[in-house]
């Protein structure tokens, strides 16, 4: 009897009941011809109270005749979760190519953070010799970026909640630009540091793209969306060296400066005509214009709520919540080791035993690239299998806790891929691939726990859903700020007989 209660309850939330109250029907039909959305049975949202900007299908009971036939008509089923508003300009109601390119633009912004962190170790050398320091010196300029990644989304979260994500954007990407230009202009070491810092505070908004894809992505396709967005901040670190070890060997360091600040220009150019406005509130605000207009041309302010204090350092408070501790302290301990190490080492070990130039250490991060790439299939469309797959199995959906069973493989991946890298490069003593497909095979174990356990954080607290990409990226970023403390060649000296000593 209890199951069959429990079975009925799930039921409804997957299937909206036609049957309707008469309150609530004269409720939602005194709804003014604007657009304002105020639905019953709201989840609430932390961050902005009253306005939500997410509803369960619980609300699909106080659905009024019209909004129904809307989502028939466009979605071909009234099974959504979360249920969108009758509005095109409402996210959930683009068509598919058109949140696919969207999700696209924010996460190359998200892997041009880490990108333009790891862009010059390849040219580590070149610039110690310029700037007169050492390579140890010269390695802070990327660490120091990697610390302010860390913190700088907890002021750019609250300006984005209020005035939307595609203002922010053009600022981000435009002033990154500007400051990888003063970077290539630099002529000293202080002067590049506090460009790179600054260029570092202004590119971090892009951490708010777990958002994104909850305020885009119906239930159902957001493993595999997140896993796209998780997999380009993953690919960051070792995609960075493999491309600008190529600059570093042919060109000069300037270019590696210049050509990432054409790129900045480029995503600005790309966000102005293809990178709507993301971020929808469904209550205690009218909606005014055509869809287009909403989507491109609003700058004002979308939320009128007064900024707080707190709002600033809200992400922090969820330390309170195992559901986003643990994860987020799993995932930044596997990265730290499988994309901070690898990415810090490769250069000293592969420079040191086999005296490799920039560009074949640019090479060894082929493994990586490749290991990431597999991983977020893994990850991410055998995720949504996965849930999809037990959901029919036992007649609703299953707890968030079940994807959690994904991740264990990727911990095993992680150890091999670990012990055939150091194995094999302590054994060879002239160069062959062997060790590049242990890092290949750490690196899809990387993914696959990177996209499941960010992905159960936000099915858990989805009303927390950016909140949690800022917490996320604040643990993983101190964590990987600290390692190449201590993450030094120092430790693996047994590494280094060369044949050629």
């Amino acid at each position: 009897m209890e199951n069959k209660e429990v079975q009925e309850t799930q039921t409804r939330d997957f299937v909206p009941q036609t049957a309707q109250s008469h309150d609530s029907e004269k409720d939602l039909n005194s709804l003014d011809q604007t657009k304002t959305v105020d639905l019953p049975d709201t989840v609430p949202d932390t961050e902005l109270g009253p306005r939500a900007t997410y509803f369960s299908t619980n609300a699909g009971a106080g659905l009024s005749q019209e909004h129904r036939d809307y989502l028939i008509q466009r979605h071909g089923t009234l099974d959504l979760d979360p249920i969108p508003s009758d509005d095109p300009a409402d996210p959930y109601n683009w068509p598919a190519y058109k949140k696919n390119v969207n999700l696209t633009l924010v996460a190359f912004h998200s892997c041009m953070t880490t990108f333009i962190a790891a862009a010059i170790i390849p040219a580590y050398e070149p610039l110690s010799i310029y700037l007169n320091t050492s390579i140890t010196r010269v390695s802070y300029l990327t660490s120091l970026q990697i610390a302010v990644l860390g913190f700088a989304p907890l002021f750019w979260k609250p300006i984005m909640n209020r005035y939307g994500r595609r203002p922010i954007w053009l600022v981000s990407t435009l002033c990154a630009g500007l400051f990888n230009i003063g970077c290539a202009l630099s002529n000293d070491y202080t002067t590049m540091a506090v460009c790179r810092a600054f260029c570092a505070f202004f590119i971090a908004p892009a951490y708010v793209g777990s958002a994104v894809v909850t305020e885009t992505f119906f239930k159902k396709e957001r493993a595999l969306k997140m896993g796209i967005w998780a997999a380009l901040v993953t690919l960051g670190p070792p995609s960075a060296p493999f491309i600008m070890g190529f600059v570093a060997q042919y060109a000069s360091w300037r270019w590696i400066y210049w050509i990432l600040a054409i790129i900045n220009f480029v995503q600005l150019v790309l966000y102005i005509f293809f990178g709507p406005e993301t971020r929808y509130i469904r209550r205690g605000v009218e909606h005014r214009g055509s869809a287009f207009k909403q989507e491109y041309l609003q700058f004002k302010r979308i939320d009128p709520n007064p900024f707080s204090a707190y709002e600033f350092i809200q992400p922090l408070s969820l330390f309170r919540l195992p559901s986003v501790l643990v994860p987020s302290f799993a995932y930044a301990i596997v990265f730290q080791f499988a994309s901070v190490l690898l990415t810090v080492e490769i250069p000293q070990l592969f420079g040191e035993k086999f005296h490799f130039g920039p560009q074949a250490i640019g090479l060894q991060f082929l493994g990586p690239i490749i290991g990431t790439v597999i991983g977020e299939q893994l990850g991410g469309r055998f995720s949504d299998w996965f849930m999809a797959s037990r959901a029919k199995k036992i007649g609703h959906k299953p707890a968030p806790e079940h994807r959690l069973w994904l991740s264990y493989p990727g911990y095993a991946l992680v150890i091999i891929g670990f012990i055939v890298f150091f194995v094999q490069l302590a054994d060879i003593t002239t160069y062959n691939v062997s060790p590049v497909i242990g890092i290949a095979i750490s690196a899809v174990g990387n993914q696959i726990i990177t996209t499941t356990l960010v992905t159960y954080a936000v099915d858990c607290h989805t009303e927390e859903s950016g909140s949690i990409g800022v917490f996320v990226n604040m643990i993983r970023s101190t964590i990987a700020f600290i390692g190449p403390f201590w993450l030094v060649s120092a430790r693996f000296p047994h590494l280094y007989t060369s044949t050629n000593t």
